[in-house]
């Protein structure tokens, strides 16, 4: 396989297209059986927590802010417990993730029962919760290397990799990010199919699933294997940065 080949469609590059289909799939869950609210758009939700206040919709600016707590939540606890707890399992983003979703299933249930077809508040607030744990996943020098759920920044990435392309680059310039944008994409389109067919309530368990599903995939990365064991020789060097990385990506270079 050549040198950009390897880039754009490695294993690692192919393990991001399936989380960011994930991603767009919980985003789905969450949209399409509540009142609107976004878990992977957080410049939506910014906006929506300071301008609720000049449309007289305080409760608007408040369940924005509250998603936007959960989801910074679910990334801090997701980086604590990678640099602490799972060094060499670079599926415990996904780890994470299923149990929100598994946590958000049940509250639902107890709460309104297995018939109710739009979610409630927080079920909600456990899918952001489970969004922003899930954006660790690829971690690269202690920052997050491929944005999962950041459509806009990838876009910015495509769209710089396209100028490059045309003043003389290659196609790898930009074609990683583009599918990992269509991936995301993909998954929202199959997130919105499945809310044809199912209720809020059936929703969450298929979200659940396909995010245990996605975390049996990850535990059988051979890619994510092989970069823990070099990174944890590595981090044997460097006790001080122990976890600060792992299955770092060629897919796209780190946001900075």
């Amino acid at each position: 396989m050549s040198r950009v080949a390897s880039e754009t469609f490695g294993s690692e590059a192919r393990l991001s297209w399936v989380l960011a289909g994930l991603a767009g799939v919980l985003g789905a869950t969450a949209f399409t059986h509540s009142a609107g609210y976004f878990v992977t758009f957080m410049t939506g939700n910014a906006q929506r927590a300071a301008l609720g206040f000049f449309r007289g919709d305080v409760l608007l600016s408040i369940t924005a802010a509250l998603l936007i707590v959960c989801f910074v939540a679910g990334v801090v606890i997701a980086s604590v417990c990678r640099r602490h707890f799972w060094v060499a399992h670079p599926h415990g983003p996904t780890v994470l993730a299923t149990f929100s979703l598994l946590a958000a299933t049940v509250v639902d249930v107890l709460d309104e029962g297995w018939e109710e077809n739009l979610l409630d508040f927080a079920p909600v607030m456990l899918v952001a919760f489970a969004i922003g744990a899930l954006n660790t996943s690829f971690v690269k020098d202690g920052e997050v290397s491929v944005p999962l759920s950041y459509v806009t920044g990838t876009l910015v990435k495509m769209g710089q990799g396209i100028e490059r392309h045309l003043a003389g680059g290659k196609a790898a310039d930009w074609l990683g990010y583009f599918l990992l944008f269509a991936s995301f994409t993909l998954g929202a389109v199959v997130g919105g199919c499945i809310s044809l067919l199912v209720n809020g309530t059936w929703m969450l368990v298929v979200a659940t699933s396909a995010c245990a599903l996605t975390t049996a995939t990850t535990r059988a990365s051979p890619a994510c294997a092989a970069t823990v064991v070099s990174l944890a020789t590595w981090s044997r060097r460097s006790p001080s940065v122990t976890g600060a990385r792992y299955c770092t990506s060629t897919l796209v270079k780190p946001l900075v």
